[in-house]
C-alpha cells in the first residue's frame, strides 16, 4: 500500500475514502447509542443564537469525522507537496494524516480539536511562508488571528500563539514589531468578542475566558493497557524515523530543516496544552496528527526496505483495528 500513495496520483483520494471507511467500520458497529458533540467552548455557545453542542447519533458523527477527515488529508498534502516539504511529491502526508487520525477510537468522531486542524494546517500554510516573505508583518498578524479563532473553538488552541513566536525565531531575524502583530492579531477577535458580551450585558464574565488556563498542570492517565499496546508500532516508526531524519537532516533544503524543528514543537505545546481541558480526553491529541502525519510521511517516503516498512504499516492498521474492536 506504502508504494500506491508513494505516488502522487488523484485516484489515491479514492483509496483514502476507503481506508477512512475501514478504520470507522468497527465503531459504527459497537458504538453507543448517542456520542456528545461538543463543537464549541462553553462561552461560545452562550452568545450564539444557537447551542452548537449536542448529541449524535454514532453514525452520523462518524460520517461527518470521516468527511472532515479526508477533506484536511487533501489539505494537508497539497501544503506539504506545494512547499516541497518532503523532496518530491506523494499521497504519504494524507495517508498518514487519515491513518493517525483513526488510532484511538475518541478520535473517530466529531469533535472541537478535530474542527481545529482546519485552524492548524491554516496556520502551517502561513509558517512556511514565512522563510521567503520579505515583509511578515501580515503574516504574523493573520497567525494571531488564526490562534484566537482557533481557541474559541477549543481554548487549548491559544498555546499555539507561542508556536507562532517560535515560528518567528526559526523562520526570520528577530523583529519586535512582527511579534507586536501578533498580538495585536489575537487582541483584534477578542476584542470582537468583548464588543459581543457587552451587547448581551456580559462583559463582567469575558475575563473568565482564561479561567482555565490557570489551571493546575497535571497529566492524568488517560491511556489504558490496550492503548499502549496499540502505541508500539507508532512508537516503531518515531524511532525509525527520526534516524532516517538525522540521516538526511543536513542533506536537506534549510526550509525542511527549519520546518521540522517547528513540527517538534507544535507536537510539544499541543500535548502539553492537554492539562486546560482534560475532560476531552484522548481528543485532545488530534492536534498532534498533523505534524505526526508529516513525520511519518517522511520516514515512508525514504525508508528503503520495502519489506520492512510495508509490514510496519500493515501492524499499525492491523494494530488499530483489533483494538478498536477490543474496546467494546
Amino acid at each position: 500500500m506504502i508504494d500506491i500513495f508513494r505516488r502522487f496520483n488523484p485516484l489515491n483520494i479514492l483509496w483514502l475514502a476507503i481506508l477512512l471507511f475501514i478504520l470507522r467500520a468497527g465503531f459504527v458497529l459497537f458504538a453507543p447509542a448517542a456520542i456528545p458533540l461538543p463543537l464549541a467552548e462553553p462561552f461560545v455557545n452562550t452568545i450564539l443564537p444557537v447551542k452548537i453542542a449536542g448529541i449524535l447519533e454514532p453514525g452520523i458523527s462518524v460520517f461527518w469525522a470521516g468527511i472532515v477527515v479526508l477533506v484536511q488529508a487533501v489539505l494537508l498534502n497539497y501544503l506539504i507537496n506545494n512547499h516541497n516539504l518532503l523532496g518530491r511529491p506523494s499521497f504519504l502526508p494524507a495517508l498518514m494524516y487519515v491513518t493517525l487520525s483513526g488510532l484511538f477510537t475518541p478520535f473517530l468522531v466529531l469533535s472541537a480539536p478535530l474542527l481545529c486542524n482546519f485552524v492548524l494546517i491554516w496556520m502551517l500554510y502561513k509558517f512556511l511562508d514565512l522563510y521567503k516573505a520579505e515583509e511578515s508583518k501580515s503574516l504574523a498578524y493573520d497567525l494571531g488571528m488564526l490562534a484566537a479563532v482557533g481557541s474559541l473553538i477549543y481554548l487549548p488552541f491559544t498555546y499555539l500563539m507561542i508556536v507562532t513566536w517560535i515560528a518567528l525565531i526559526i523562520f526570520r531575524p528577530f523583529d519586535w514589531r512582527e511579534w507586536v502583530a501578533s498580538l495585536i492579531g489575537y487582541i483584534t477577535v477578542y476584542f470582537f468578542v468583548g464588543v459581543i458580551y457587552y451587547l448581551n450585558d456580559r462583559l463582567p464574565y469575558l475575563r473568565q475566558i482564561w479561567t482555565p488556563l490557570g489551571s493546575t498542570f497535571a497529566m492524568p492517565q488517560v491511556l489504558d493497557k490496550f492503548d499502549f499496546l496499540l502505541l508500539i508500532p507508532v512508537f516503531a516508526v518515531l524511532v525509525l524515523g527520526t534516524f532516517k531524519l538525522q540521516e538526511n537532516f543536513f542533506k536537506s533544503y534549510v526550509l525542511i530543516r527549519k520546518a521540522f524543528q517547528l513540527l517538534f514543537f507544535i507536537v510539544l505545546v499541543a500535548a502539553l496544552s492537554y492539562y486546560v481541558r482534560p475532560e476531552f480526553g484522548l481528543s485532545h491529541f488530534l492536534l498532534c496528527t498533523v505534524p505526526a502525519a508529516i513525520f511519518f510521511a517522511y520516514y515512508f517516503l525514504y525508508a528503503g526496505k520495502r519489506w520492512v516498512y510495508e509490514i510496519l504499516f500493515f501492524l499499525l492498521l492491523a494494530s488499530i483495528i483489533y483494538f478498536q474492536f477490543n474496546n467494546f
